[in-house]
């Protein structure tokens, strides 16, 4: 089993360190990307990102030309005297996302915050994108 996970790494071309016997182990994906949920409501966009043990001053948030980046990057552990790692799995170093912005977003109008490892950018829209209700009158 091994020896088929080997080769698919292989083939793949990924590559980490991770083994307990500290040995090289083929097993992931060469960037890391963290994951997000995107939401819409009638006001806004909400972009919500994961990221665990990333520091709020390592995390940056620009509208540039209709598209939204998050940048960022989450530090490796380092080895300390009397303590070694047997496997290391978690992706760490920079990540960027980039995000097309709809029409009907409000580019000057963003808004990002950061608490318990979670990301939350909240993207308005328009106000003359936003639905209006109009009242039937029965005459």
């Amino acid at each position: 089993m091994e020896e088929v996970q080997r080769r698919m790494s292989t083939l793949l071309g990924l590559n980490r360190r991770g083994a307990l016997n500290g040995d090289e182990e083929n097993i992931t994906v060469p960037e890391w990307a963290p994951l997000v949920d995107i939401a819409e409501d009638d006001k806004e966009y909400l972009i919500k990102m994961e990221l665990p043990e990333v520091q709020k001053e390592d995390v940056k948030v620009t509208v540039e030309n209709g598209t939204l980046t998050i940048s960022g990057e989450r530090k490796a552990e380092t080895e300390e005297k009397g303590r070694k790692f047997h496997r290391l799995e978690r992706y760490y170093g920079r990540f960027e996302r980039n995000f097309s912005l709809p029409e009907d977003a409000d580019s000057s109008n963003v808004k990002a915050e950061f608490k318990d490892g979670m990301l939350r950018v909240h993207l308005t829209k328009n106000e003359k994108a936003r639905p209006k209700q109009i009242e039937v009158k029965v005459g």
